[in-house]
Order: structure tokens, then C-alpha cells, then sequence
């Protein structure tokens, strides 16, 4: 069972502690091994959040021992002066190889720790401007929801904090258990972390022909053999339909097409025995090396390793 220590200080956003509680603290107990969780201060007494509500009933730290992964669902752009006692146990939380995810602007106290030097972060699109200018030495990562890279987590903000959450839910308890979480949330059970934060575009009264196309494939990808034939469905050149689709998702049609197969590999490979040549077939993966490949580069291990796993945690 892992521990997590959600962080929480005067003037801290109401929201994204909400997020951080929802996402770990609610008890869930349809899901065995289930994370045991604490909002955690290292201050005394009864906390202000940003919107003048009290927060009482955190528990008093002074460090992460005995926490399997730590999370800091905010932070003041502004605000440079860190409490010794705190910059001391994160960086050692962080030497440890302990799990770190920051929402929205809780990057910034990450950064200004030098825990993101040499790594890509992402924060909320309205910081972009100052996060680049303060730590010009951070790949700073725009307009996507979150980057999850080793053992440090970045999401932009709000509700992308739920789906860094979520994707840390399905590495730790698998895709079945990361939908279930999501239902209980009525949100998406998985926005990729490369699509827009935001789409700014005029309301079109006309059904969204490129959503609907989108929800098709994702129903069909065993029959689906190129972007072409998802521009046709959508009444759009190719050309038009890649433009479109980019600027909604933040990502290349090709791509998203790839990211839903392994998403659905992962749920068969989790809930199922069959082979990993049918496997590729139900997907829409031309072969099985091109499933293994496409597997790897995304995960960083096969299909059968992943499928040990899981039934190892089983």
C-alpha cells in the first residue's frame, strides 16, 4: 500500500487541494491496496486557502519519511522564500526517488528547488510567460495537460490535475481501476498528456462532425487502416482535418490513433489471456512486432512485461 503526503500551507488554491483529495484520499474500497493518504502541513494551526476558508485536521510534518510519493496542488508564482524545513524534505524526497507531482503553479516551488533542471514542466497557460522567464534552464512545455516523466509529475492546472491523477492511478493500480476512479468523477477516464489546455475557437451550431469521428474510432480501431478513412468520416480534406484535429489535440491524428490502441492494450493485456497476435488484431496494429514497438516506446516495456506485472500485483 503506498502513502502519499498531500501538501498544504496558508493561501493554498482551494481547487487543486480538492483535486489532490478527491484523486487520493476518498476511500475506494472496491479497489484493493488502495493508497493511504494525508494532507500534510508543515505550519501551525488553522491554514487560510485562497478563498478565505479554514483549513483545520492536516497533519503537522517536518518531513516525507514513511511517504511513497508527495503532492503540491499549488504554489505562489511570486513567492521565492521557501521554509528551510520544507525545501530539505523535498529535495530529499527527491534524492530518494520518492514520487513528486506538482498541480497547476505548485511547479513553481518545484523549480525554485532546482528539482526540474534538466527536465521538461508544464504549469497553468496564464504562468507560461513568467515560469519561462524565472527558470530559463527548464524545458517549459506549453499548452499540453501534464508531463509525468520518471519520478516528477507537472500538470498545467485545474482539471488536468485530474488526469496527472488518473494516469498515476492506472501506472499504480491498472486501466480498470483508473476508469472506475473516473467514472466516480464523471470525467474522462484518459486525456492524453500532449492535448491542449485550452482551444480557442467560434461556436459552431453544427453537430461537431471531428468529436463524433473522434468517438467512432475510438469504437472501431480494429477496421481503422489509416488517418484518411477518419477525414473522410469527418466530410474533410485531409488536409483540413489535420489542421483541425491539431489544433483540438495538441497532437498529430497518427498519434492519437496509436495512443488509443495501447490505451485499449493495456485493458486486455490487464483483464484477458489472449495472444499477443489477437491482441494486436482487436487493437488495429498492422502486426504484432508493430504492437511490441509501439508498446515499448510509450511504456518503456512488451506487452508481456506489463502484463506480468499486473497480474504480479494481482
Amino acid at each position: 500500500m503506498k502513502k502519499i503526503a498531500i501538501l498544504s500551507y496558508s493561501n493554498l488554491s482551494f481547487f487543486e487541494l480538492a483535486c489532490a483529495v478527491e484523486l487520493f484520499v476518498l476511500k475506494r474500497p472496491e479497489i484493493p491496496n488502495w493508497y493511504q493518504a494525508d494532507v500534510v502541513t508543515f505550519e501551525q494551526g488553522t491554514l487560510r486557502s485562497n478563498i478565505g476558508l479554514g483549513i483545520s485536521g492536516c497533519k503537522p510534518v517536518s518531513g516525507f519519511a514513511g511517504y511513497d510519493m508527495i503532492v503540491i496542488p499549488s504554489w505562489p508564482p511570486s513567492q521565492s522564500e521557501i521554509p528551510p524545513t520544507l525545501a530539505r524534505a523535498l529535495i530529499r524526497a527527491n534524492k530518494q526517488g520518492k514520487r513528486i507531482l506538482s498541480f497547476c503553479s505548485g511547479a513553481f516551488l518545484l523549480a525554485r528547488l532546482g528539482l526540474l533542471e534538466g527536465r521538461k514542466a508544464t504549469t497553468h497557460w496564464r504562468y507560461a510567460e513568467a515560469f519561462s522567464q524565472t527558470f530559463p534552464d527548464i524545458e517549459y512545455v506549453a499548452n499540453v495537460l501534464y508531463i509525468y516523466e520518471d519520478n516528477i509529475g507537472t500538470a498545467a492546472g485545474s482539471a488536468s490535475a485530474l488526469d496527472l491523477g488518473l494516469d498515476v492511478i492506472r501506472e499504480d493500480f491498472g486501466s480498470k481501476a483508473a476508469n472506475k476512479v473516473a467514472r466516480r468523477m464523471v470525467v474522462a477516464a484518459h486525456r492524453s498528456g500532449g492535448q491542449a489546455q485550452f482551444v480557442e475557437s467560434a461556436i459552431n451550431r453544427r453537430p461537431d462532425l471531428l468529436a463524433e469521428t473522434l468517438d467512432w474510432a475510438i469504437k472501431n480501431l480494429a477496421t481503422i487502416t489509416n488517418v484518411n478513412q477518419l477525414a473522410e468520416r469527418a466530410c474533410m480534406s485531409r488536409r483540413t482535418f489535420d489542421r483541425r484535429f491539431r489544433a483540438s489535440m495538441n497532437l498529430a491524428p497518427q498519434s492519437w490513433l496509436i495512443d488509443q490502441r495501447i490505451a485499449v492494450a493495456r485493458e486486455l493485456l490487464e483483464s484477458t489471456s489472449c495472444s499477443i497476435d489477437q491482441l494486436a488484431i482487436k487493437v488495429g496494429f498492422e502486426t504484432p512486432e508493430t504492437l511490441r514497438h509501439h508498446f515499448r516506446k510509450r511504456l518503456g516495456l512488451s506487452p508481456m512485461q506489463y502484463r506480468l506485472n499486473f497480474r504480479e500485483a494481482g
